[in-house]
């Protein structure tokens, strides 16, 4: 539990390792997790570096085990898991793998050519074949009409004889027309030549057909003859292998400049032409020929393919394994680029930090990695003292780390500084629970949550549904805490999905009739009177608790003492709020009072408990002056101003007021606390009680107590001002003055005649000078940091404006805070009332203003409008306040933490401590 309320102890470690066993200890290092190399090559580019080749050869491996496992999704073989035990192999292994890799990647890429080109030919043969079979019926249309066109030209132009004797000719020259518009030359038609048609035919996709047809019209100019039809087998495209739908066409036109127009326009429409015989017989004969091809080309394409399935189910069981150890490899020589060379070019220098704990196991890592590598030199471990800031470290476990990556969304924790995680683990889903209090969605919330820990080896192997969905997988026992606490604030609240519960039974009769001649406080009515309702508050000037009765000889309301026989126990309601409070008409005005109040009372407990951890922080950081000149003073200044607020809240809750309806308001109470030095509003004339009494004694004894407060918080803010930069002020002249006189005595001793000794002794002399002098460097370097860290620390600079200026923005920041922060405890009310009331809305016009008449109904259709009522209250009860309010309580909670809380004693300036972890890399969670 120590490692997760302050970080691991670091310890910088300096490696020296022989280059033929380098690879095998930073191996064993990977498998630990425990180690961060630092980068002793930052000025060196990575290209430079002398690991870069092998990096190059690791990513290549990786291109082609990628490529592999594409091919595998889309042929649809299933990859084997990855044994459970799959070290990094040896750096001579990376050959044969390279050399495997590249085999495979031939071999499929070879089949995928000729899968390629198979599927391409048997694309052209099935588009050939439809063409066949719509050519003839093209070839009719086609001819019928262009003969027709060509008639009614001859006619038109007077080539033809009279009505009577020139119809047989005409229709004799038709029949042939028929039979020779397509002919190869011109013919002699009874004296009239025709003309010689040229067609195309084709194949186009679907929905390029309607351009191209208005395009090659405007082209054209109307010059061209189109027919086409739809082919209805889906053909597969041989490059993606996707479906694609295509129409058969055919063109008639006349001319070689429309034959050129034409054909780049089927290009640029991505229609293919083919070459389609003129006679039937001739195209019968292709038809069959084109048929046995298909079939053998399908034969091949089977064939291929089940090769290829073969090679690929080869490769599917190994290829998880294979990514693993080329990843690892990968990882072990980034890490070795950071290295150093020694002098002798003959071992590797490597500085790294790892937590104190681990040192032995990071020791034994190391050897355990020269022994493997067969080298006959053990490997150096030296620890060295660096005036640089260790990483943050915390050890956390599956439920704790939802809790540290909220906290650390924040800001990394300084090195050694207090983790807030330990307290937000109580705290966050307690805040929510406030905000979201109701047993049924916290139930709701609670059984997701169980769901998502009881399958949570199932759900982190298949990382299905997304980024989101992970986030709130990783989050999973922050759900589990923050229904628990749901349903135990729905539980105080006494809230059912907005309806209440009477488990125990109410301590109050709902409705109680009085009796004739009864009294009621100081009156007695003759008539008898009507239901006494819970909880309703008027403004009249009457003795008596606050409720009311209504009499029937009266028009207005009479307020009375509530009679003793309305209530049923002595005893309050044992746990939660009493149920009758759902039917009170003043509900809502005590719910917003207790809610309210509650909510400024959490808000000062953590105000305060954050405050008392900055002490704690500042004990562990054993700065005296920070306690006393910082902590003390925002100490007395909270409970002077809020935790005064509380107590009057609590002696209020317990004080009984003999007009309930003058009772002091706490929020004036404070406002005239400072504005009239101590006053109340009773002092001033207002007819209004002070919290303590109405009598003398007791308003001078708040007076005092409130001049007392008022004259604390006013000295504590100078204190927190002054009192610390004056002392870091201080302290910094006279480190730089003890300083100067250091120098120059050290200067006045260097400038000194030396005088020389003879023989040994001189040596001697003279080592004890160089000794003395490293001393005294050493010394003053040491003194240096010293002074520099006691004049940084808390100035965040060196120079007294700076000091002054820094402590004026905390005093400030601080100060106004104090109002500030317990104001956004508010939300906690907000919050909660919000949540109430839609609920209540959902309930009311989702079931109880329909459900009532829908269990009347004995008929069918009355069960089914019941249960579609049913169905749509659960659907916005999960999509809004499950979905859309427990976000909003989420970041509601979480802003209170972050800012309210954490600003108190919580840095967050360290750098987290990223390990070379061959488990985060598997993770692919390592930063690129």
């Amino acid at each position: 539990m120590a490692s997760i309320i302050r970080s691991e102890e670091m310890v910088l470690l300096q490696l020296l390792l022989q280059s033929d066993s380098a690879y095998a200890c930073v191996r064993e290092l990977g498998e630990l997790g425990k180690v961060e190399f630092k980068d002793l090559n930052a000025d060196v580019s990575a290209f430079q570096r002398k690991f870069v080749n092998e990096l190059r050869r690791c990513d290549e491996m990786e291109r082609m085990l990628r490529f592999f496992v594409s091919e595998l999704e889309k042929t649809g073989i299933p990859i084997a898991p990855p044994p459970l035990v799959c070290p990094a192999p040896d750096p001579h292994i990376m050959i044969d793998f390279e050399t495997q890799f590249e085999n495979n990647e031939s071999s499929i890429k070879q089949l995928n050519a000729n899968q390629e080109s198979l599927k391409k030919n048997l694309l052209d043969l099935k588009e050939l074949k439809h063409i066949l079979d719509k050519a003839q019926t093209f070839f009719q249309e086609g001819e019928q009409v262009l003969a027709e066109a060509f008639v009614q030209q001859q006619t038109t132009a007077g080539g033809v004889g009279g009505a009577g004797g020139g119809a047989p000719a005409l229709y004799s020259k038709q029949s042939e027309l028929n039979q020779k518009l397509l002919a190869d030359s011109d013919v002699e038609a009874g004296g009239l030549a025709t003309t010689r048609f040229t067609f195309l035919i084709g194949v186009i996709p679907a929905e390029n057909l309607l351009v191209f047809t208005r395009v090659l019209w405007r082209v054209c100019r109307g010059n061209v003859f189109v027919k086409h039809a739809q082919i209805e087998e889906l053909l597969e495209d041989p490059t993606t292998g996707n479906p694609v739908v295509k129409s058969v066409f055919i063109l008639f036109f006349q001319g070689e400049q429309l034959n050129a127009r034409i054909r780049k326009l089927c290009d640029g429409f991505r229609g293919t032409l083919y070459a389609c015989p003129e006679s039937v017989p001739e195209r019968q004969q292709v038809r069959l020929q084109v048929g046995a091809r298909i079939a053998e080309v399908d034969n091949v394409l089977k064939n291929t393919k089940s090769v290829k399935e073969v090679a690929l189910g080869k490769i599917a069981q190994s290829v998880e394994e294979w990514q693993q150890k080329v990843k690892k490899i990968k990882a072990i020589y980034h890490a070795m680029n950071m290295f150093n060379l020694d002098i002798s070019h003959q071992s590797l220098v490597a500085e790294c930090w790892c937590p104190v704990k681990d040192f032995h196991t990071v020791q034994e890592a190391i050897n355990r990695g020269t022994q493997l590598s067969g080298s006959p030199i053990s490997a150096i471990v030296n620890r060295i003292s660096t005036p640089e800031t260790p990483p943050t470290y915390y050890k956390v476990n599956k439920f704790t780390s939802g809790f540290q990556a909220i906290v650390e969304s924040y800001g990394v924790a300084s090195y050694r500084e207090l983790n807030p995680t330990p307290y937000a683990i109580i705290t966050f889903p307690f805040l929510f629970g406030v905000m979201f209090g109701d047993m049924g969605h916290g139930l709701m919330m609670l059984i997701f949550a169980s769901v998502l820990i009881i399958f949570e080896k199932k759900l982190a192997k298949t990382k299905a549904g997304g980024e989101f969905l992970s986030i709130v997988f990783s989050g999973r026992y922050l759900l589990l805490l923050m229904g628990l606490f749901s349903i135990y604030t729905g539980i105080i609240y006494n809230t059912l999905y907005s309806r209440t519960t009477n488990v125990f039974g109410s301590a109050w009769r709902p409705y109680y009739y009085g009796s004739k001649n009864q009294s009621f406080g100081t009156r007695t009515f003759t008539n008898s009177c009507a239901p006494v309702s819970i909880g309703n508050c008027y403004n009249y000037p009457f003795d008596g608790a606050c409720n009311a009765v209504y009499c029937d000889n009266r028009s207005e309301p009479v307020r009375c003492m509530f009679p003793t026989e309305a209530q049923l126990s002595s005893q309050p309601y044992p746990f939660g709020l009493d149920p009758i409070w759902l039917i009170a008409s003043n509900k809502l005005t005590f719910s917003n009072s207790y809610k309210m109040k509650m909510s400024i009372v959490l808000g000062l407990f953590q105000l305060m408990f954050g405050v008392i951890l900055s002490i704690v922080n500042n004990i562990k950081a054993r700065s005296l002056i920070s306690i006393i000149g910082v902590s003390v003073p925002r100490v007395l200044f909270l409970m002077g101003l809020i935790g005064w607020l509380v107590f009057l809240m609590f002696y209020k809750w317990c004080k009984f007021y003999s007009e309930p309806v003058k009772a002091p308001n706490l929020l004036l109470t404070l406002i005239y606390m400072f504005l009239d030095f101590g006053d109340s509003p009773n002092v001033k004339g207002d007819p209004v009680y002070s919290v303590f009494g109405i009598n003398e004694p007791e308003t001078a004894a708040q007076r005092t107590i409130q001049v007392i407060l008022v004259i604390t918080a006013g000295v504590c803010i100078p204190w927190m001002l002054l009192m610390k930069p004056i002392y870091l002020i201080v302290k910094t002249k006279r480190a730089e003055k003890t300083k100067t006189m250091k120098m120059m005595t050290d200067s006045t001793s260097m400038t000194a005649p030396l005088v020389p000794l003879e023989g040994h002794n001189s040596k001697m002399a003279e080592m004890a000078d160089v000794s003395g002098a490293m001393e005294k460097g050493e010394v003053m370097m040491q003194e240096g940091k010293e002074e520099e860290a006691a004049a940084g620390h808390g100035g965040h600079g060196q120079t007294p404006s700076e000091i002054l200026v820094f402590s004026a923005i905390h005093t400030i920041e601080y100060c106004l805070g104090t109002i500030s922060n317990t104001a956004s405890y508010l939300r906690l009310w907000a919050l909660s009332l919000a949540h109430e009331q839609l609920s209540e809305v959902l309930w009311v016009y989702a079931i109880a203003k329909y459900n009532i008449a829908m269990f009347g109904s004995k008929s069918g259709g009355g069960f089914i409008i019941m249960f579609a009522l049913w169905a749509v209250w659960a659907v916005l009860t999960i999509g809004i306040l499950l979905v859309l309010e427990g976000l909003s309580a989420f970041l509601h909670a979480l802003r209170l933490h972050w800012i309210e809380f954490q600003n108190k004693f919580y840095e967050g300036e360290g750098r987290k401590f990223k390990p070379l972890s061959f488990a985060v890399v598997l993770a692919g969670e390592e930063d690129e």
